[in-house]
């Protein structure tokens, strides 16, 4: 089945009416000094009321806004106003379904409801799988008896950017130029033939990672920018299956499971981008490689359902539930600060790009796998 989008609730869904709406814009409006403070500074501002319902927003705000929703902003929550998945999760909107407890923007304006200021950073992916990293800041006000929260927002995506690209992509190309350099090393010092011609094979393979590393990055660069253009060609599904298969069953990063393919996998053909496919397939097995399962089998699948085709990576270790709630943001990751670009980029390759849908489950009975149907 798709990704479970249950209905469930967690904040509470009253909303003022259309014409309470008015009356607190109003109310805002007509203090001039505030106003012309928020319009006058460079960060995004809103103003909530305690239903955390916006009533009013900066220029500043509503161009930002425009990018992902062109509706109306009053009355919406601040997730509405820029199409978080999470809004939809429940009918109760934003702030409404469980995983919106774990959110900073939910979190900073709750606490500024008792009173206190509040900053922290969102992480928020939205409808359309843009990813969104924001530094908000919640701050009380009361305005003629009526109690607000002024909600200022910085736009931080550009140095998080900066960041994933010395933590992950760097750290990664220095890891391959390394061994290559320590094996060159080591191989003018060899005279025997066969010990000369492994090492050169290590070195071939390192280097391969190597460029393999840099044509991910360009690949997440330009999908991120909107720049990526996908180029689709009938393929052999089990061609694909094979094909990561072997990659991966002596990545550098595989001690030692067993990926196999499942005897019940279709050949069919689909028409896809079959170098994005397998770099959605490779992340999805680079995340059960690095399950916690030191003996895990990975189990690669391919079914056709109806007109689509379905590919699946499934392997025996189970996501905690908190984990499950984050696991498709961006730079989110369990393995340290900075990671977490591979699940991120498997919703963003796999729908904005391949017109897919991606998700996965996981549960103690049947483990968990990863989906991608085309």
């Amino acid at each position: 089945m798709f990704e479970d989008f249950t209905l469930t609730s967690f904040a509470p869904a009253k909303r003022y009416t259309n014409g309470q709406l008015e009356s607190q814009s109003n109310l805002v409006l007509r203090n001039k000094q505030l106003v012309s403070f928020v319009e006058s500074i460079s960060q995004m501002v809103l103003i909530l009321n305690k239903y955390r319902q916006v009533i009013y927003a900066n220029k500043s705000y509503k161009d930002f806004c425009k990018t992902f929703n062109e509706e109306p902003i009053i009355g919406k929550k601040p997730g509405e106003t820029f199409n978080c998945r999470n809004a939809f999760k429940s009918v109760n909107g934003c702030g409404g379904s469980k995983v919106c407890q774990s959110c900073g923007a939910y979190q900073a304006i709750s606490e500024s409801h008792k009173g206190t200021k509040a900053t922290k950073e969102c992480q928020v992916l939205t409808v359309d799988n843009d990813a969104i990293d924001l530094n908000v800041t919640a701050t009380p006000l009361e305005l003629e008896g009526e109690k607000l929260t002024i909600f200022s927002i910085i736009d931080i995506r550009d140095e998080k950017r900066r960041k994933s690209l010395e933590r992950v992509f760097i750290h990664d190309i220095l890891n391959s130029a390394g061994a290559i350099s320590g094996l060159s090393a080591i191989l003018k010092e060899i005279d025997d033939p066969k010990e000369m011609f492994d090492i050169a094979e290590t070195i071939e393979s390192a280097a391969g990672s190597l460029i393999d590393e840099i044509k991910a990055q360009r690949e997440f660069a330009a999908a991120e920018r909107g720049d990526l253009q996908a180029k689709f060609f009938e393929v052999d599904s089990m061609f694909i299956l094979k094909d990561i298969q072997k990659l991966y069953v002596n990545h550098e990063l595989n001690f030692g499971k067993q990926i196999k393919i499942h005897p019940e996998a279709e050949y069919t053909n689909v028409n896809t981008d079959r170098v994005l496919l397998n770099r959605i397939l490779g992340n999805m097995i680079k995340n059960a490689i690095e399950s916690n399962s030191p003996n895990d089998e990975i189990t690669l699948n391919c079914k056709r359902i109806n007109e689509s085709v379905q590919f699946s990576v499934h392997n025996n270790s189970v996501i905690p539930q908190n984990i499950q709630d984050e696991l498709f943001k961006r730079f989110y990751s369990t393995k340290g600060a900075g990671r977490g670009v591979g699940t991120y980029s498997m919703k963003l390759l796999g729908e904005k790009y391949l017109k897919g849908k991606v998700w996965f489950t996981s549960t103690p009975d049947e483990g968990t796998t990863f989906y991608i149907q085309l």
